[in-house]
């Protein structure tokens, strides 16, 4: 008897997730990712501002780490938006239309 996620070759297939699931899963990201540009803008406006060395130096490292964990979560965002699609989602362009862009 065959194990319903294995293959003939043995690699591993992906089981089907319910729609809800999957919009649940891009919505999560994309909060995830409004939250790490609001970060990030805060922290870009701080840098530099300091008198001392020390503190300007750690604004610098944890704005670039804000910078990382965008680039991160939008790439990981892009791995589940549906790849059939040509042109952007509709929930994509509506939030492209709330921010003003």
């Amino acid at each position: 008897m065959r194990h319903p996620m294995v293959d003939v070759t043995g690699t591993m297939e992906k089981p089907e997730q319910p729609d809800d699931y999957a919009r649940g899963r891009r919505d999560g990201l994309r909060l995830a990712l409004s939250i790490l540009e609001a970060e990030e803008a805060k922290w870009a406006a701080l840098l530099g501002e300091s008198r001392s060395w020390r503190t300007n130096a750690t604004r610098a490292i944890r704005h670039k780490a804000y910078q990382v964990a965008r680039t991160r979560v939008q790439t990981a965002l892009n791995r589940l938006l549906p790849k059939d699609s040509a042109s952007l989602p509709v929930e994509i362009a509506t939030m492209i239309d709330q921010a003003g862009l």
